[in-house]
Parts: C-alpha cells; structure tokens; sequence
C-alpha cells in the first residue's frame, strides 16, 4: 500500500466531514472511559485540553497513523508526562493506537501506563515525567532536524508550571539563538501546579513580553476555542522569520463536563465511582454535532 494515502496533514483534513469539535467531543470521551478503568486519573488537565489536541493531531501535524516513526512525520512532544491520558485518547482518536486498549490504561504490561513512556507507546516521542525538560529536548531534536534539512516541525506540549523552571528558560534562550523556526511551543496555562494556582507559586506573568524579550514569536488565545487554536497553529506554521514560535494556551479544567468545571478546582481532580458515568452522559448532553 502507498503510505503516503494515510498521511495526516493540514490540508489533509480541509475536506473532512469531521468536525474538529466533534474530534474534542470523541478525545474527551476516551480520556474519560480511561480513568473510569482505573478510577483516577489526570481528567481535569485531559478535559481541559482537549481542543488543543484536536487541532493538533486533525488539522496542524503531519504523520502516518500506521507508522508512528515514519522520518518526514512532525513530532509531538509531551513534556507533561502526566497528561498521558489526554495524548492516548488523541492518538486513539487519531488511529495510532487502537480503541481497545484503553481498556488497559494504567494496568500491568499495558502500553498506556499513568505516565508517558516513549519506550512503551507507539507515537509518545518522549518519556515525560521530571517537569522542566521538555522543551530542552525539542531545542535538540529541532537541532537534528536542521542538519538532517528536514522541514518537519517539532510540536512541545507543556505546561504553565513549567515556566517556573529554569530549564524551560535556558532552552527557550537556545531556541532563539539558534534559529529554530521549525519549534512550536504550546504552553497549557490552565493556572494549577501542585503547589497550587501557578500563578500564585510562582508568577510567569507577564509572560507574552518574556517570551518575546527572549527572542520568540508569541500568541496567546483561549485554548478552548477552537477556532481560535487553529487560527493560532496557522499563523505559528506560516510566520516568516527564523524565531521559534510559541502559542500560549488559555485552558478550562475539567471543560465539557459542568459539574466537575463548577466545583473547587485543584491540580488533581478527584471524581468519585459513580460520577464517571455521570461524566460521559454530560459529555454526551453537551456533544456539538
């Protein structure tokens, strides 16, 4: 078979009669259905970006669903290893995994453990975990790439608690000075860490001057708004000049399901036996055909 029918690509979804909020709808779902399995999970964060993800995997990145190292693919990196839930749910959207195995999440010899491995899941990049290191790792694998003149683009998922880290600004410093325009950065600033409200622990604010004093090209929209993200990815794909860009999130915990979005937020949402059935009926309820 000619792979080449299977790539995913920008224009490749154009003429798709899939919405790209149903593609949120769908990852939602499946992130849901997987903490159900183990009873916890990272739900908030997967729910919140969701949208993030569906512009991501069905309408910026180019890859093969049957070939998850195919060379010419984009890569997607998620620096937060706990957002594993999410990203799975993507790629089983996406048909690099398949659905049946996140029946699987979290067990024993699954490939879908709680955290991001990239040693045991087809399509994970890189083995998240240790906050603060991924977009060093993009910094270098966009390096690669440069010498290998590859035009493929290296898409890093992280979150706004890791721009408390110094890590993230080293790197950030080497992206500029070295040119990278094939970096997108995405920062999930849904404003919770484990200490608490990000903001709070430790401002970043105001952080589109930062990123600019540092060298970047830089965005900021609601991350929940689709249309919004997609207009962002666009303009973060296009934009002449040799600066690494960066497309800052404004993200809802626990989006699509009202009745854990009204209740006390914190950096990990605690949802009851009973209430994961109750979440993907109120998926299901608000689903935008």
């Amino acid at each position: 078979m000619d792979k080449t029918m299977t790539t995913r690509s920008a224009s490749a979804h154009i003429g798709s009669n899939v919405t790209l909020q149903e593609r949120a709808y769908r990852i939602r779902r499946y992130a849901v259905r997987m903490g159900k399995v183990q009873g916890q999970g990272y739900i908030g964060q997967a729910l919140g970006i969701a949208d993030v993800l569906a512009v991501s995997y069905f309408h910026a990145l180019n890859y093969r669903p049957d070939d998850p190292e195919w060379e010419d693919r984009d890569r997607f990196l998620l620096s937060i290893g706990h957002y594993a839930i999410a990203l799975y749910a993507a790629m089983i959207e996406a048909g690099i995994l398949p659905e049946f195995e996140l029946e699987t999440y979290g067990t024993d010899d699954s490939r879908l453990p709680m955290s991001g491995m990239a040693a045991y899941t087809p399509g994970m990049e890189i083995t998240g975990g240790s906050l603060g290191h991924g977009l060093g790792i993009a910094v270098g694998m966009c390096l690669g790439l440069k010498r290998k003149a590859s035009k493929s683009f290296v898409y890093n998922l992280l979150s706004d608690g890791e721009l408390g880290e110094g890590s993230t600004w080293e790197a950030a410093m080497s992206a500029a000075h070295h040119g990278l325009d094939n970096l997108i950065a995405i920062v999930d600033f849904n404003n919770q860490q484990a200490d608490g409200p990000s903001t709070k622990t430790l401002s970043s604010e105001p952080v589109i001057d930062k990123f600019e004093a540092f060298g970047w090209f830089v965005q900021r929209v609601d991350g929940n708004d689709i249309d919004a993200v997609r207009e962002a990815f666009d303009a973060a794909r296009s934009h002449r000049g040799s600066k690494p860009r960066i497309v800052i999130c404004d993200t809802k915990m626990c989006k699509g399901v009202p009745f854990l979005e009204e209740r006390e937020i914190t950096h990990f949402v605690r949802v009851e036996p009973e209430e994961w059935t109750f979440a993907l009926k109120a998926l299901d309820e608000g689903r935008v055909q």
